[in-house]
């Protein structure tokens, strides 16, 4: 994997978060975020049974089959 994230990496991009946002913002900013991938989860789902995507799963007949 070309972007993957080592220990020592997540603990400084931790600490740098803490050191901008603070101790009183940083549990906010972590549930807006939260909010943010709920609410994009619920849209790709809505989204999804709109366009009935599970009906292009089904194999089709083709009209040209005899029956």
């Amino acid at each position: 994997m070309p972007f993957s994230i080592g220990m020592s990496e997540l603990m400084l991009i931790m600490v740098l978060a803490l050191l901008l946002f603070g101790p009183n913002k940083l549990p906010e900013f972590a549930r807006g975020i939260a909010r943010a991938i709920n609410n994009f989860k619920r849209a790709a789902e809505d989204v999804k049974q709109e366009l009935n995507l599970d009906d292009f799963d089904k194999p089709r007949k083709s009209p040209f089959e005899e029956k």
